[in-house]
């Protein structure tokens, strides 16, 4: 393959590992239904993901995604489905990473690309629904988490569906996305001068 699809594939990884961010599921059955469906060209044959591109992969992930699209709109249970869903997310966005540049990259430029710009990505937009979910149920007791989840659920399909079709504009709205997350952070690190 030539740079330019591996450029394209990186792109596409960068957005689903950040939508994974938002929900752990619904991207990879989202990415599982289109490379089933040959919307997503992505060779699977013989590698150690071939598994993915199986009706079996589509049930189960379309089962765990509505498990946790309803897990979440449950106030208190959505604050405990966040410790697994944090390394959860992290895995889920190396994983689609690495799948999409299956057969692009050279196996230790594919894992480091996974891991590094995928399974980041996905940490820090997990890191900052962690930390607004928890400031929702500080201010409300946890009645205003199903509207956060609402958003997140949005921007989760909304993310994955453009990391599918337009690589590249997924992958600037994951730099302006996470932008925003780092400089918010920043914020509250550097002591303001009065």
């Amino acid at each position: 393959m030539n740079e330019f699809d591996v450029i394209l594939a990186l792109c596409m990884g960068l957005g689903l590992a950040a939508a994974s961010g938002f929900r752990v599921f619904l991207p990879p059955f989202l990415l599982s239904i289109a490379v089933r469906a040959d919307a997503v060209e992505v060779n699977l044959a013989e590698t150690p993901f071939e598994y993915f591109d199986s009706n079996l992969a589509v049930i189960l992930l379309g089962v765990a995604t509505l498990a946790e699209l309803s897990a979440y709109y449950v106030p208190w249970v959505d604050n405990l489905l966040d410790t697994i869903a944090s390394p959860a997310a992290v895995v889920a966005g190396t994983g689609m990473t690495a799948i999409v540049l299956e057969g692009n990259t050279d196996p230790v430029i594919q894992w480091s690309l996974a891991i590094i710009a995928g399974g980041g990505v996905t940490a820090v937009v997990q890191s900052a629904t962690v930390v607004t979910r928890g400031i929702s149920t500080t201010l409300t007791a946890g009645l205003g988490n199903p509207v956060v989840s609402t958003g997140e659920n949005i921007a989760s399909v909304i993310l994955a569906l453009v990391a599918m079709v337009l690589p590249i504009l997924a992958a600037l709205l994951v730099a302006i996305i996470v932008g925003m997350i780092v400089l918010k952070a920043a914020e509250k690190v550097t002591p303001s001068s009065a």
